[in-house]
């Protein structure tokens, strides 16, 4: 669990550093920002749809697929990212928040984003 804690301060400090944000750095503010990164790896045309809830939808599914959550399907013409739900994420709200951090948490350290 410590380690866990260790690795979520060095994402935040990591994103301060990078992203030059004032005050608290919030999980959806790093949600939405790797929403963006994943959104860049594809044509690049997303400015066009630069639509807030897409890109935080965009970043869920793809840092929960490697839980099993979601099943990637590949990318429309625009470049956007497809993925279909394969499990229900939990409701609790306490499980998600600790599901989200350590989905980022991985995310980070396989993008080595963070060692």
């Amino acid at each position: 669990m410590h380690h866990h804690i260790n690795n979520w301060n060095k994402i935040i400090l990591y994103i301060r550093n990078h992203f030059s944000i004032e005050g608290k750095v919030d999980i959806i503010g790093i949600i939405f920002l790797i929403g963006i990164q994943e959104l860049g790896k594809g044509k690049n045309k997303f400015l066009n749809r630069d639509d807030k809830i897409n890109i935080l939808h965009i970043a869920i599914c793809r840092i929960l697929e490697p839980f099993g959550y979601y099943l990637f399907i590949g990318r429309d013409k625009d470049g956007w990212p497809h993925y279909t739900l394969k499990t229900q994420i939990p409701f609790n709200k306490e499980e998600q928040l600790f599901l989200l951090k350590k989905a980022i948490i991985r995310y980070m350290c396989e993008e080595n984003i963070i060692e």
